[in-house]
């Protein structure tokens, strides 16, 4: 009997749990609500099994308990239970499935007046690309990538030279308007994640892998990768944030194209590399006032490429 007690509870304490629970979905930050429908499908779905299974195993304990006298019943088959079950999981798979395929025709089909933004993924940042003023990315190759040209864009691509070049892992897009998310990796396998969003993808080296939403509201988001690339997985996060219109442009107008850091001379860290040292040189006071002047040698963990830092402390 306390068997029976324990398996009533377990389904009645999971029905009210789901249904008076606290926890829910956070507040969506772009038109993706779908998925969050079809998650809802699956979770009745599935509820509706795993109660009915444990009352049912109830159910069994109690008829069928042990009583003096009782001779068991051998049945090596039952066609109509195996019918109805047979039966029953297919509708409830199939009801499972449809939906997705009706998200999923949505989720990789593009309005014609989405923007392009390209994410590139490597071990363990994010960088972006954004169109010119001619409104087409340029083309890109895996062998062009060097430390001087992280991304592997075509030098000899016009459409590639006003391309907007963002390092860092902050992302910014406008409010209200269909964005396709273009996904590239450069090395191993990642998944381009906003849990906000309510959309992902993988990204495959070798292919390039899109998907599009609307943001809805505006507000900072933290962009995960949800593909397990190495030991810095965990640290490989960035931002997205969605701007008003007007901050947007603002923010757009103050980024730079692919041909003006190409023309820089200045030596830059690949941003976001993990890199390691311990500060060479020693500190000078300058001047009357007590500014000192640090500057450290770090070697990065691209092949080729060393970052100078300078720190001032006042």
């Amino acid at each position: 009997m306390a068997v029976v007690v324990i398996l009533v509870l377990l389904a009645v304490g999971s029905v009210l749990f789901h249904l008076l629970s606290p926890w829910w979905w956070t507040p969506i930050a772009s038109n993706w609500i779908y998925i969050d429908n079809t998650i809802t499908i699956t979770f009745w779905i599935t509820g509706i099994a795993f109660t009915a299974v444990v009352l049912f195993m109830a159910y069994c304990v109690l008829r069928f308990r042990h009583r003096p006298g009782n001779i068991a019943a051998y049945e090596p088959e039952n066609r109509r239970l195996e019918g109805w079950l047979a039966t029953g999981t297919t509708f409830g798979v199939a009801a499972m499935l449809a939906p997705g395929l009706f998200v999923w025709n949505q989720f990789v089909t593009v309005p014609q007046d989405a923007s392009e933004v390209e994410v590139i993924g490597q071990q363990w940042l994010w960088s972006f690309r954004l169109p010119g003023a001619d409104g087409k990315l340029g083309t890109t190759e895996t062998r062009n990538i060097v430390p001087e040209n992280s991304l592997g864009l075509n030098t000899n691509d016009a459409a590639g030279q006003d391309d907007l070049i963002i390092e860092g892992g902050e992302l910014h897009l406008p409010v209200g308007k269909p964005v396709k998310m273009l996904l590239r990796s450069v090395d191993v396998l990642h998944d381009f994640y906003v849990p906000e969003f309510r959309a992902k993808m993988d990204m495959v080296p070798g292919m390039i892998t899109y998907f599009w939403f609307t943001p809805t509201r505006t507000g900072t988001f933290e962009i995960l990768c949800a593909e397990l690339c190495g030991v810095g997985h965990p640290q490989m996060r960035g931002t997205v944030v969605v701007d008003t219109e007007e901050d947007y442009q603002v923010w757009l107008a103050e980024q730079q194209s692919f041909s003006q850091l190409s023309a820089s001379t200045e030596t830059r860290a690949i941003p976001g590399k993990v890199c390691s040292g311990v500060p060479s040189g020693v500190a000078t006071e300058q001047g009357t006032g007590a500014f000192t002047l640090f500057e450290e040698e770090r070697e990065c963990s691209s092949p080729t490429a060393t970052a100078v830092a300078a720190s001032a402390a006042q």
